[in-house]
C-alpha cells in the first residue's frame, strides 16, 4: 500500500508531462504563426525551440520513468486501445474520401494531376516494409542482450522512416507545382487528407523511435522491461499497414479516372 502511494505521489509531482504538453501547445502556435499570421521566420524559429522543448520533455519523462517507476502491466492494453482510436480516425478519412469519389465520379478524371505516379507509391511502400523488418530485428537483438546491434537496427528504422517523409513531402511539392493543392478540387482534398494524416503518424513514430534510442543508448531499459520497445514496434507496424490502405485509395482508387 505504501509503495503504491509513493508511486502515485511521484506521478502527481512530475514536471515532464507539463513540459511536453507545453510543447504541443506551442507547436500549434508556431504553425499558426507560420501559415495563418504571415510570420514564417518567427514561426520557424519558434518551431526550432518547440522541437528542443519536446526533446527535453520526452527525454526527461523517459529517464524518470525508467529510473524510478515500475511497469504496471497495462502497457500492451494501452497500446492496443490507442491503435483502435487511430483506426477510427483513419476510418473517418477513408469514408469521406469514398463518398467524395462516388459523388464526383463523372468529372473525377479531370481532377487527376499528370505528375501522380503509382510507381512512386510502390517505392514508398518498399521503404516502409523495410523499416518494419528493421524494427523487428532491433527488438529481437535487444531481447537477446545485444544492445549495440539493437541500436544499429533502430537507427536504420529511423533513417528509413525519415526517408519516407522526405520523399513524400518532395512529391507534395512537385504536385503543388502543377496546381494540385488542397482546395484545388475534391480529389486534392482527399489525397492530402489521407497522405497528410498518415505522414503525421509516421512523424509521431519517428519521435517514439528517438525516445527508444535514447533509453537504449543510455542503458535505461533492461531486457525485462520491453513494453516501450513492443509498443513502438506495434505502432510502427500499424503505420505500415495503414500506408497500404492509404496508397491503395489515394493512388489507385483516386488516381484511376
Amino acid at each position: 500500500m505504501t509503495d503504491a502511494a509513493t508511486v502515485h505521489s511521484h506521478h502527481e509531482s512530475s514536471p515532464w508531462p507539463f513540459v511536453v504538453g507545453l510543447g504541443v501547445l506551442l507547436t500549434a502556435i508556431a504553425l499558426l504563426t507560420t501559415f495563418a499570421w504571415g510570420m514564417p521566420n518567427v514561426g520557424i524559429v519558434m518551431g526550432g525551440g518547440v522541437l528542443a522543448l519536446m526533446a527535453i520533455g520526452l527525454a526527461g519523462w523517459a529517464r524518470e520513468f525508467f529510473q524510478h517507476d515500475e511497469e504496471q502491466g497495462l502497457g500492451p492494453v494501452a497500446v492496443v486501445a490507442f491503435i483502435v482510436s487511430e483506426i477510427i480516425i483513419f476510418g473517418t478519412v477513408f469514408v469521406a474520401f469514398w463518398l467524395s469519389r462516388i459523388e464526383n465520379f463523372a468529372e473525377w478524371g479531370s481532377f487527376i494531376p499528370e505528375g501522380l505516379e503509382i510507381g512512386f507509391a510502390l517505392w514508398l511502400s518498399i521503404i516502409l516494409w523495410a523499416s518494419s523488418l528493421t524494427i523487428v530485428l532491433s527488438e529481437k537483438a535487444f531481447e537477446k542482450g545485444d544492445r549495440s546491434k539493437a541500436m544499429i537496427w533502430l537507427v536504420a528504422t529511423f533513417a528509413l522512416g525519415s526517408l519516407f517523409v522526405v520523399l513524400h513531402m518532395n512529391e507534395w511539392m512537385h504536385l503543388a507545382g502543377e496546381g494540385f493543392v488542397p482546395g484545388a478540387n475534391t480529389y486534392a482534398n482527399g489525397f492530402y487528407a489521407l497522405t497528410g494524416v498518415h505522414t503525421s503518424h509516421v512523424i509521431v513514430g519517428l519521435f517514439i523511435h528517438l525516445i527508444l534510442l535514447y533509453v537504449v543508448a543510455f542503458g535505461l531499459m533492461t531486457e525485462n522491461r520491453t513494453t516501450l520497445y513492443k509498443g513502438a514496434a506495434l505502432y510502427w507496424h500499424f503505420v505500415d499497414i495503414m500506408w497500404l490502405l492509404v496508397a491503395a485509395n489515394a493512388y489507385i482508387i483516386g488516381g484511376t479516372p
